[in-house]
């Protein structure tokens, strides 16, 4: 079934994205007065085709679903009739040229926009920002970070913004780090109560900040849930303690115990020894022993209680009107373009891993995921991928349409367009970058999928 979704979340992504930018090319080309020849989704042999306006545009859905073309009448494709050279696209001035190029990846980048915008509109649940408990010998730790205190603000570039949810916190961190940046968190650890500034720097971590588990490794993440039982299996020494599903379990041998983190940890370093529980049920303690279980994982000894872990993490809602949600939309949006440019620009100087790129396999699990989780997760991730399709589009490489805006600016710089033949070097060095990206993306998609396995 999970593959079934899979599948299916990931053909729609990529038939809206393919769609909705082919669709902008034709949109403006329709309205420069160019005459278009066909709409084709995928390439290939055509499955399905149908024609429709004045023009007789054919619209197809072609045999290889990994992209789409709209063909234009153009004199230097074949031959064009004498009255409908006026509307041919070659015949068109140079912004009404640039203007059709632009609108594919104007296109994905303005779905991104309303996609984000009506996540935002719906409204979210996420978590508080509160910080967990940093490692001892962290970044975090060494700042003042203890863990249990609840981020209200920020302070960057001499401004403060409220910090509403643990995922906007994180976005910016991520953010500064990126860019090198210093930040202040403004912090209280209890509600209403004293607040005091945390500064953060990250001028030493752009490059680290590229590894997928930067802020954690910095000592930044969510305070793990409450230490609460949520099951037990049976026989297991959970259950053979009288422990049950909805027990609060507040200290471990004396010590207080806050989150389930902290009792995996007791768990983990006990060694075998029995733990003196203090637990809370229906509104009274009492207390139990514990005998964890030693079970062989990958030839080592590790020590279960057989049971689930993890009560209710605090949550928010995060609500916006109309006008918010479209400016958050289109905040959003910017934000993810300018990283995602970051980020490629540090990968060509050799500042940002090539692991970064991740091809079709990577992105169908992404889907999958994502759509198993609700219609508002995947629709965020339909907004992503529709501004890394849109940004990569307009890269100056002669095969995408940055390329052809690349070929358009030099035209306007110079009153003379590019020759045929230089187009035909460019467009085959252009070739050449695109497959090899293609071939390393492929590649961390295959070396992530096989780590996955072991």
């Amino acid at each position: 079934m999970n593959l079934l979704i899979t599948l299916l979340a990931f053909a729609f992504a990529l038939g809206l994205l393919i769609t909705i930018h082919e669709y902008g090319h034709y949109r403006v080309a329709v309205a420069c007065g160019v005459k278009v020849l066909r709409f084709s989704i995928g390439f290939g042999k055509p499955l399905l085709r149908w024609t429709r306006g004045a023009d007789r545009t054919a619209f197809t859905l072609s045999s290889i679903p990994l992209g789409g073309y709209v063909k234009m009448l153009d004199e230097r494709e074949g031959e064009v009739a004498e009255r409908d050279l006026p509307r041919a696209f070659n015949r068109q001035s140079l912004s009404r040229r640039a203007a059709i190029v632009a609108a594919g990846p104007a296109a994905n980048l303005l779905l991104a926009v309303v996609l984000f915008a009506v996540v935002a509109l719906a409204g979210v649940r996420e978590p508080v920002a509160i910080l967990g408990v940093p490692p001892a010998q962290s970044t975090a730790a060494r700042v003042g970070v203890q863990g249990g205190e609840r981020v209200v603000a920020l302070v960057q570039d001499r401004r403060q913004e409220a910090v509403q949810s643990w995922t906007g916190l994180r976005w910016t961190l991520l953010n500064a780090a990126m860019s090198g940046e210093r930040i202040g968190l403004i912090v209280e650890r209890a509600p209403g109560g004293p607040q005091h500034e945390i500064p953060l720097d990250f001028s030493s971590s752009m490059r680290a900040a590229e590894s997928a588990g930067f802020l954690t490794n910095f000592g930044l993440h969510l305070q793990s849930p409450p230490a609460e039982i949520r099951e037990v299996v049976a026989g297991g020494p959970a259950q053979i303690s009288g422990l049950r599903a909805g027990d609060l379990i507040t200290a471990v041998d004396g010590q207080p115990i806050a989150t389930a983190d902290g009792l995996m940890k007791a768990i983990q370093t006990s060694a075998g020894k029995a733990l003196q529980l203090d637990v809370r049920r229906d509104g009274r303690v009492f207390q139990t022993r514990l005998q964890p279980k030693a079970v062989a994982v990958e030839g080592k000894s590790v020590w279960r209680i057989e049971a689930m872990l993890g009560g209710e993490v605090p949550m928010v809602k995060i609500e916006r009107n109309p006008l918010q949600a479209l400016q958050d939309g289109a905040q959003r949006t910017w934000e993810l373009s300018v990283l995602t440019l970051k980020t490629l620009g540090r990968m060509v100087i050799g500042q940002a891993s090539l692991q970064n790129l991740s091809g079709p396999v990577t992105i169908a699990d992404y889907a999958g995921k994502s759509a198993e989780l609700g219609w508002v997760a995947y629709l965020s991730f339909l907004a992503v991928v529709s501004v890394s399709l849109g940004v990569l589009n307009l890269l100056p490489l002669p095969v995408l349409d940055g390329g052809h805006l690349l070929y358009y600016a030099y035209e306007g710089l110079t009153r003379r367009s590019v020759s045929q033949r230089w187009q035909e070097r460019l467009q085959q060095g252009g070739l050449v970058v695109i497959a090899m990206m293609m071939a390393i993306a492929l590649y961390n998609d295959l070396a992530r999928l096989l780590g996955q396995m072991h």
